[in-house]
């Protein structure tokens, strides 16, 4: 079981409250599968966290786990083990810009 925590207007999309927590089926939990088991839950989000058509993670948004910034990471990089075995989050964190 893996833990997600999603920026408020995220939660508001997908209409959760609190963490989400996901079954994610494979191998090695990486970011990729994360991400694809939390689309197929909840579609409506498609698009709002990485692009389309490319995959890539979106502009403005970053992923954390375990005080780390995975945001750069390539998206099959395994997770680590605490957000593997539900101890930790897998955060999903709309940035801020401007100046």
């Amino acid at each position: 079981m893996i833990r997600v925590v999603l920026p408020a207007h995220l939660k508001n999309l997908a209409q959760v409250t609190g963490e989400v927590r996901l079954d994610v089926i494979g191998p090695v939990a990486t970011q990729r599968l994360v991400l694809d088991t939390l689309e197929a839950r909840y579609p409506m989000l498609l698009g709002t966290i990485r692009d389309r058509q490319s995959g890539r993670r979106r502009a403005f948004v970053r992923f954390y786990a375990c005080e780390e910034d995975l945001s750069n990471d390539p998206p099959d990089t395994p997770l680590p083990d605490e957000v593997v075995g539900g101890r930790e989050p897998f955060i999903i964190l709309g940035a801020m810009a401007g100046g």
